[in-house]
């Protein structure tokens, strides 16, 4: 009995330390789920959203963080609350005021869903970014306490805010500081306010999380394309192997997520330097290259007296590419064409060295010098070779040689 007591409470402590996955979701097997929540503080990080910022939420790899502005505006806003509700994923809305005085019931349903509800302003102005200290105070109040009446409690409304149209300010910036408030930017948008179809909101959204690989999605839960494409983009998150983060600020009875400093900044892969040279295992002995010329290859200091490639040292440059404010150094590439002993003989053999008179220059001791490789005058196959004597230009086997180049 003992036992079998033991084996049910590890199995209850299992399912409620598990992420809000597809097994959590009731009516849905095949629900995305919220893999995980982040508790933050808006004191620490003030500003996040690499749109506009340096830092943005410390999401892992293939981590996503939902975001929808301007609502509550049914019937869109209610279409997409039921769609996250399907799926049990939890998101971030950031709330007009004078949309809560019209549509209170809807944000009290996504606080009641689990949603975090933050600010938008109270009447979203254009040019947020030009307004005076005094009317930033005053769409920040208005906006908090329309929020807060259909809440019923201030206490409920995240002190997240993100600036309508981006439009950020060192006025607006500086306020929010005052406040304890964090600013919102994002990572990426959808573009769904520019009145394109679902199709195309769905194919921006996931074209631009592939090339970031994680962050914070923005999105307007007003837009009709938006609650038609939200079903297909959680779809297709599931299945490309995404995973949905909710955020909430951090209390005195919810302590904040331990994070480290640079889980706060977004790190893309870095692009190679130029000039790069990528080579396969094996390769060098498989594609032999050309050695180095030495000056004597181009008849130094005897002009006259030019002799088989020789290979040389040359001197690499290392590159240095700047990244932030470090000075980060790129390991050279090895230097073109790079010389290996073991491929210069035979590389000779095949690229005779051109002599003087391959370049129409007279040679002073008479017509017999040939190019290195040839058969000399008098020589008993000089006949087979006379023909490649003094004009290495209409040599055949050369001139074949060269178009190879």
């Amino acid at each position: 009995m003992r036992c079998v007591l033991a084996a049910m409470a590890a199995c209850l402590v299992a399912v409620f330390a598990a992420p809000a996955g597809a097994a959590e979701c009731p009516g849905n097997p095949n629900a995305l789920g919220t893999s995980r929540t982040i508790v933050v503080d808006p004191l620490e990080h003030a500003r996040i959203g690499t749109m506009q910022y340096r830092e943005t939420l410390p999401l892992d790899d293939k981590e996503v963080v939902l975001t929808f502005d301007d609502g509550p505006l049914p019937p869109n806003s209610t279409r997409v609350l039921d769609i996250l509700a399907a799926q049990c994923v939890k998101a971030t809305f950031f709330i007009v005021g004078e949309q809560a005085r019209a549509f209170p019931s809807l944000v009290r349903r996504a606080f009641d869903e689990g949603h975090t509800i933050a600010m938008h302003s109270q009447h979203h102005p254009r040019g947020f970014g030009r307004l005076s200290l005094g009317r930033v105070n005053e769409e920040f109040e208005q906006g908090l306490a329309s929020t807060a009446a259909a809440l019923g409690d201030p206490h409920d409304v995240a002190p997240f805010f993100r600036i309508p149209g981006l439009s950020a300010s060192a006025t607006t910036e500086g306020y929010m500081a005052s406040r304890g408030v964090m600013i919102w930017s994002a990572d990426f948008p959808a573009d769904d306010w520019r009145h394109i179809s679902s199709r195309q909101v769905l194919k921006r959204a996931l074209d631009r999380l592939e090339k970031n690989g994680k962050g914070v999605l923005l999105l307007h839960d007003i837009q009709p394309a938006t609650a038609i494409a939200l079903p297909d983009l959680l779809k297709e998150l599931k299945a490309r192997g995404y995973r949905i983060v909710h955020v909430v600020p951090s209390g005195p009875d919810r302590p904040k997520t331990v994070t480290e400093p640079a889980q706060w900044v977004m790190h893309h892969q870095a692009k190679p330097a130029w000039p790069s040279v990528v080579a396969a295992a094996g390769r060098q002995a498989a594609e032999p290259q050309l050695p180095v010329p030495s000056p004597e290859s181009f008849g130094w200091p005897h002009l006259f007296a030019a002799k088989p490639l020789v290979p040389t040292q040359l001197i690499r440059l290392a590159l240095v590419h700047r990244r932030g404010h470090q000075l980060v150094r790129i390991v050279p590439a090895p230097a073109w064409p790079a010389a290996t002993a073991s491929h210069v003989t035979a590389a000779a053999e095949q690229l005779p060295i051109p002599s003087p008179q391959s370049f129409g220059i007279p040679h002073p001791f008479g017509p017999n010098i040939v190019l290195p490789g040839h058969v000399a005058a008098g020589h008993p196959d000089a006949s087979r070779h006379s023909a490649l004597r003094f004009a290495p230009v209409a040599d055949q086997k050369l001139a074949g040689q060269r178009r190879e180049f």
